[in-house]
């Protein structure tokens, strides 16, 4: 399921309140925050899909609260907004993780664009991360011979090749085979090569 929940931060109640309006308008659901420290105080099930926040708050300002949600499991993309923008700190906040820098007064078809992008990433994320704890477990339920067949067929020998290696006749490479391929659902070599790439297995 995408992650369509924001989080705004910005000590301006007005600002706040505004931008907060607009998200709503465009369905969002949007929970709003006036610091920094409150929103990292917060206790909740998984983090939003998207947090804009202001840079210059009291408490933590935008740049440093980058750092403090670096080890957070609130983590999620930061747009920063200011009113005080420049370049250099445009380019500080980038270096420091932000997905973005927008500038105020906020242009909503800007913002929208930027934070759906911002979700488009964490759904891609969560994507692979899904596809790549599944990949980690049909290799789990290989055996430990048939591990060593598995790596030595992506790194390219031949049955007759990883029979002489491990010291077993063809067909039972071939019994091996056919059950390392049923049990990581690959359709051929190519599949089970970047398969080991993306175990760590094979370098690329």
């Amino acid at each position: 399921m995408p992650r369509t929940q924001l989080s705004l931060i910005d000590d301006d109640d007005d600002v706040r309140s505004a931008i907060g309006d607009m998200l709503r308008v465009f369905g969002y659901s949007v929970d709003l925050h006036a610091s920094a420290d409150a929103f990292l105080s917060q206790k909740v099930a998984q983090p939003p899909g998207c947090i804009i926040s202001d840079v210059r708050m009291p408490g933590l300002d935008g740049v440093t609260f980058l750092d403090h949600l670096k080890d957070s499991p609130l983590w999620a993309p930061v747009i920063l907004i200011s009113g005080h923008a420049d370049v250099p700190m445009a380019v500080a906040a980038i270096k420091n993780g932000a997905f973005d820098f927008i500038e105020k007064p906020i242009d909503d078809r800007k913002l929208v664009a930027s934070i759906n992008r911002a979700l488009a990433l964490v759904n891609q994320q969560q994507g692979e991360t899904t596809a790549r704890m599944d990949l980690q477990s049909r290799f789990s339920k290989l055996t430990g011979r048939e591990v060593e067949v598995f790596d030595l067929i992506t790194a390219g020998l031949t049955n007759f090749g990883v029979g002489d290696r491990l010291g077993i006749s063809v067909r039972t490479v071939e019994s091996y085979r056919a059950q390392i391929m049923s049990k990581m659902q690959a359709d051929g070599p190519a599949t089970l090569v970047r398969q080991a790439i993306r175990l760590n297995r094979l370098d690329p």
